[in-house]
């Protein structure tokens, strides 16, 4: 009788394929378990699976519905809120997963102001308009809200709306007397049409419209429009009552979803673009474990003919098996364009070595010794907070401190999806501790063991005064300028998600 075949170990590549078929409960759960036992640990795993499960979450529809819709885009922001904290929750040392929640919640938002733009369009367009302002109904007509909708043709015709008519209607209260301006003359001859500002000057010509607006200041003793029923029509019906509100919403936001994995694919690529801009011919350049990113950046630099050295810290005890692999056979792409959102190359990158680089592996205690022959360093972190600070893998900071006491600039490769909108309160509570049996066997060093304690970090804490330029899938950016970029891409409603994550208080 046959073997059976042992199912596959946990992963990133093995969750992604059961989202088809998981209930999405189990899900959830699925990936709360995954990232507590620290089966997906890298930044962009993290991110990959945060964005994929939210995907799901938005595709399953309300809870309440059988129809896989949603009622409202506060319905949506409320159950991606309470999934983004059972995942932050479950592993709160992984900022990137705090920075996805956040970025769905601003993709809802974002669809749901074009919403509700587009209703207030409509109700410009369905209501009825009043006419100028006159001193005996104290009413008020509805001005341009754009700088385009200014015509110079109407302000050289002195109509209503334009610079003049609001300067002299301003200015020309009613008094007791007959007032002293005149109404400049016309300048041009404008054709004869019907046009805003004709409608608004002779109201009485378009009896088919009322002479209230529901922006203007209405008449003392009457009631508020914002308060009064708006007339129905074609144009002014929502699209909750023309059903099809819950499709919108779920529709626009797979389209801003689908965008975000799109970056999540490309990022490695876009930041390897501006290689030759920090990376010339004859440098010595010293990077720290085995990073997909600082690789590509260096294979695109090396692929246009730029001769350079590397030197490579091995990262010891907890990524140097890894380093040692990728300089001897290149970084392993993933199989499938799911597995690291890196576009489903097979086989292998070749090494810096087969691209013509001069590879030189040192060990971590080596950094201070060599860093007075080198030109530049690049970093890859696993987080950036706002003020400019990182996370990185344990050894980060030493490498810093050694290339700030040797004037070394530092260049810090990160895709946006790692800039995270918190700040860092308690600098030690961000980092995490691994296996301490990697620094001290306990079986051959029993007795030692038991005498002393032994921590093994797995990540460093550097601070924004470490780090000379940042380099994201956007561009550089000094990390004094990193707030402005976090500010366009997260909503401020959005920074406190009702958890505490790790070090960070918002």
């Amino acid at each position: 009788m046959p073997s059976a075949i042992p199912p596959p170990p946990p992963s990133l590549t093995t969750y992604l394929r059961s989202l088809e078929d998981t209930p999405l409960d189990k899900s959830i759960t699925t990936l709360i378990s995954l990232l507590k036992r620290r089966q997906i640990r890298s930044s962009r795993s993290c991110a990959l699976a945060t964005t994929k499960l939210l995907i799901a979450v938005v595709e399953a529809g309300s809870p309440d519905s059988s129809h896989n819709t949603w009622s409202s885009t506060s319905a949506l922001i409320t159950r991606i809120r309470q999934v983004g904290r059972k995942l932050i929750s479950a592993q709160p040392k992984e900022i990137v997963i705090g920075n996805i929640v956040r970025r769905v919640l601003g993709v809802i938002r974002e669809v749901a102001d074009r919403d509700s733009e587009t209703g207030n369009a409509a109700d410009l367009s369905g209501s009825e308009i009043s006419g100028p302002t006159s001193p005996v109904t104290g009413e008020r007509s509805v001005l341009p809200m754009r700088l385009s909708e200014f015509s110079s043709r109407d302000v050289l015709s002195g109509r209503p709306g334009t610079a003049d008519s609001i300067a002299s209607s301003t200015f020309s209260a009613p008094m007791a007397g007959p007032p002293t301006q005149q109404q400049r003359p016309n300048l041009m001859n404008a054709p004869t049409g019907t046009s805003l500002f004709s409608i608004l000057q002779h109201p009485q010509q378009n009896p088919s419209r009322s002479t209230s607006s529901p922006y203007a200041t209405p008449p003392a003793g009457t009631q508020s429009p914002a308060l009064r029923p708006s007339p129905t029509s074609k144009s002014t019906i929502s699209n909750a009552e023309a059903g099809g509100e819950s499709l919108d919403i779920k529709a626009e936001v797979l389209d801003g979803l689908a965008e975000l994995l799109d970056e999540l694919s490309v990022v490695d690529s876009q930041i390897a673009e501006s290689a030759l801009e920090h990376i010339h011919s004859g440098e010595v350049i010293l990077t720290h474990g085995s990073s997909r990113t600082v690789q590509r950046f260096l294979l695109t630099a090396a692929g246009k003919k730029r001769k350079f050295t590397v030197f490579v810290a091995e990262s010891y005890p907890n990524d140097h098996s890894a380093t040692h692999d990728t300089l001897v056979n290149g970084a392993q792409p993933p199989v499938s364009p799911d597995d690291e959102g890196l576009g489903g190359e097979k086989g292998r990158w070749r090494g810096l070595t087969a691209a013509g680089v001069t590879v030189v592996l040192v060990p971590d205690m080596a950094v201070f010794a060599l860093m007075p022959r080198v030109n530049k360093v690049l970093l890859s972190p696993h987080a950036v907070m706002a003020n400019g600070s990182l996370l990185a893998a344990a050894g980060t900071e030493g490498i810093c401190l050694a290339a700030k006491e040797h004037r070394v600039p530092v260049v810090v490769l990160a895709g946006v999806y790692k800039l995270s909108p918190v700040y860092p309160f308690d600098e030690e509570g961000m980092v995490e501790y691994g296996d301490p049996s990697k620094v001290v066997g306990f079986a051959e060093d029993g007795r030692f063991v038991d005498g002393v304690d032994i921590v093994n970090p797995l990540s460093d804490f550097v601070g924004a005064e470490g780090v000379g330029l940042y380099v994201t899938n956007l561009g550089g950016c000094a990390p004094s300028y990193l707030y402005r970029v976090v500010g366009d891409h997260y909503r401020g409603e959005d920074v406190d998600l009702g958890v505490e994550e790790a070090g960070s208080r918002v």
